[in-house]
């Protein structure tokens, strides 16, 4: 990764370009994985996005959200996903993605996509790729999230809202590189794994193995992209702030 430049400090406030995390540090022995909506799941899965963004939940420690991890599982959870805050150009994946769940009594009907409460809980879901972290950025600026709208499913409402909840807190740009695994592993929803929190352990071995959903060339040009918006935009600061 390519050192900050000199600029940066005119612009501190606006994004921070996190060091990636020494994976040394990691303590735990079983498989971590990251908590996501399903349908943000199979988009990471299919190439379709690139990023998360992410402020922290009532169950994280501090209540703010820690990058402690330089490559984990997706989990696909069902909780809080609202078809309202995903594009309308990816609502056919809304109904596609109720197969990264188990259920005991088969599939949630359709109707359930859009009533309240949300679809129920599945007794397991399947896991079928894994991430790298390739870059991190903490943000305040509202242009950054505009100019990353063509990299994630979600509504520009929605990206927005979480860039101003917490609004102390920044926002975490966590750009993406996913694996597919050779074969889906189903895992068994345990009561831990509910709720507001980023990060579960599973408790099952899972392979960090697989192609990546994103040829090489590809993702370098959009990683270079999504770097050039949070730049462009700190830079611009960076000028009104000396006029």
């Amino acid at each position: 990764m390519s050192a900050v430049p000199a600029l940066f400090p005119l612009f501190h406030g606006l994004f921070e370009r996190r060091p990636l995390i020494d994976a040394s540090n990691q303590e735990s022995n079983m498989p971590i994985a990251f908590k996501e909506w399903a349908v943000t799941v199979r988009a990471l899965a299919e190439g379709e996005q690139l990023l998360t963004l992410r402020k922290g939940g009532i169950r994280e420690e501090n209540r703010d959200f820690e990058l402690t991890h330089d490559r984990f599982f997706l989990y696909p959870t069902f909780d809080h996903q609202r078809n309202n805050l995903v594009r309308q150009s990816h609502h056919p994946e809304l109904r596609r993605a109720l197969e990264e769940g188990v259920w005991a009594d088969g599939e949630p009907p359709p109707r359930a996509l859009i009533q309240d409460g949300g679809i129920q809980q599945p007794e397991r879901v399947r896991i079928r790729a894994w991430a790298e972290v390739h870059d991190h950025y903490e943000i305040n600026d509202p242009r950054i999230v505009d100019g990353l709208s063509p990299f994630h499913i979600w509504t520009a409402d929605y990206a927005a809202k979480r860039l101003r909840w917490k609004p102390r807190h920044p926002l975490h740009v966590v750009v993406l590189r996913v694996y597919r695994i050779p074969r889906p592993v189903t895992v068994r929803v345990q009561p831990e794994y509910h709720g507001c929190a980023s990060w579960v352990e599973i408790d099952r071995e899972l392979p960090f193995e697989g192609t990546p959903v994103i040829a090489d060339g590809e993702f370098d040009r959009a990683a270079a992209e999504i770097d050039g918006i949070v730049r462009e935009a700190g830079e611009l600061a960076g000028a009104a702030s000396l006029a």
